[in-house]
């Protein structure tokens, strides 16, 4: 019975790729923003591979609290693999095949099979020995790849959805395009500081560990503020942390009195910071991820998360920061929107 259903799972495999072509135009992908589907056979979803992919594939987002995982994993064997489950944006199918002749198992990417921006990855094994191997030490470029896809979904939405007018102000003032959602809106808008609010999110949010769903705000938006680049250790993580804290306090004041807003310093979620890239790789920089909290006379107790890039313009010579941040119930996952803020960084393009 074993043998017949590996069998199945290739002959399935096979039938899925080899068919006519459709035409997928106009067809969007289906599921959450940081769900992947994991389609394998029964016998093989089983509890020490299900754990192994826990690991490699749901990492946490640091150093945010609570815990912001990259990814939720779901799971449908062939059978229940039909409809409009195949239009889901990231697909990881795991497959036995006594067949394959490879010492290693083999890991192949398609594009666009079902529907338009969808990530399609198959893995396959000579037996279970092997696929264990694979999805204990194998899948942080799987991992990557459908983290790439996601945020770059994100990214390609709001510039078919941007707003040209805060997008033109944007590149007058500092020198650079970003995609932002339509709706958005410029709240503060001084000469080096700008503060735009995004539109707020009344979407379903799941509350963890409960199990129930609910309807609730979450509020985000973005800061882009700049100041004269005169050599490199202002990039060092102190230096990139003094600065954010000085621009914050003088120009995101809480609506209570004598409060604004601040970096939070605490152990469990000091700011983190890497080299990084926007999107195509043009403008390298540094990304730092970290907790932000209202101070001043007192502390207030409402605070958030946020993501930013800090850069050099070539042309203007000033270092420039884009800090997204998310307002949310720390009750509610987080996920979707830290996303959104990636995207927009992440597609800085300087002013031609």
């Amino acid at each position: 019975m074993k043998a017949y259903s590996i069998l199945f799972g290739v002959v399935f495999l096979l039938t899925l790729f080899s068919c006519d072509e459709k035409n997928i135009s106009g067809l969007n992908v289906t599921g959450n923003v940081g769900e992947i589907l994991i389609v394998c056979d029964d016998s093989i979803w089983q509890p020490p591979l299900i754990s192994e992919l826990d690991t490699a594939l749901t990492q946490f987002i640091m150093p945010y609290w609570p815990d912001v995982p990259t990814f939720e994993l779901l799971h449908r064997n062939s059978k229940t693999f039909e409809g409009a489950i195949k239009r889901h944006r990231n697909i990881l199918f795991l497959t036995i095949d006594r067949g394959h002749t490879a010492l290693v198992p083999s890991i192949v990417y398609r594009k666009d099979v079902w529907a338009n921006r969808q990530l399609v990855i198959e893995v396959t094994a000579k037996n279970i020995e092997k696929l264990y191997d694979v999805c204990r030490d194998g899948l942080q470029e799987v991992h990557d790849s459908f983290d790439t896809a996601e945020w770059n979904r994100i990214r390609k939405y709001f510039r078919e959805k941007q707003s040209p007018y805060v997008n033109d102000k944007i590149a007058d003032a500092f020198g650079i395009h970003i995609e932002l959602p339509d709706g958005a809106n410029i709240v503060t808008s001084q000469p080096n500081f700008y503060r735009i609010q995004l539109p707020n999110a009344s979407r379903p949010i799941q509350f963890i560990g409960t199990g129930q769903q609910d309807v609730g705000a979450i509020y985000s938006g973005v800061m882009i503020y700049q100041y004269p680049y005169t050599d490199s250790s202002q990039l060092t993580h102190k230096n990139l942390l003094k600065a954010r804290d000085t621009m914050l306090k003088y120009n995101v004041p809480h609506e209570t009195s004598r409060l604004y807003m601040g970096t939070q310093y605490t152990d469990l979620v000091y700011p983190e910071s890497s080299n990084t890239a926007n999107y195509n790789e043009t403008i390298s920089g540094i990304e730092m991820r970290g907790m932000f909290v209202f101070k001043g006379k007192a502390t207030h107790t409402t605070g958030g998360a946020f993501w930013s890039f800090h850069f050099v313009h070539p042309k203007t010579n000033k270092l420039i920061c884009i800090s997204g941040y998310v307002d949310a119930p720390s009750t509610t996952s987080w996920t979707h929107s830290l996303r959104e803020i990636e995207a927009i960084w992440k597609s800085v393009t300087f002013k031609q």
